[in-house]
């Protein structure tokens, strides 16, 4: 069973500014966000909307289809 959404549901990117890379992009609880600490100084999180979240993993379902 997947994970829930709330209205203190957020959306995020993590990125690595060193490589430019992605690294995870996912949604948790805000109060949930709010203590986690990124795991390097260069890691980066960019919080999105829930739409642009969806299209995200609508991209990346495609493009695993495809492959």
């Amino acid at each position: 069973m997947g994970k829930r959404e709330y209205a203190d549901t957020r959306y995020y990117i993590d990125i690595d500014m060193k490589t430019r890379k992605i690294l995870a992009w996912d949604y948790d609880q805000r109060y949930t966000l709010a203590v986690q600490k990124p795991e390097k100084p260069f890691h980066h999180r960019i919080y999105i909307t829930r739409g642009q979240f969806f299209k995200l993993e609508k991209k990346h379902s495609e493009l695993s289809d495809e492959a």
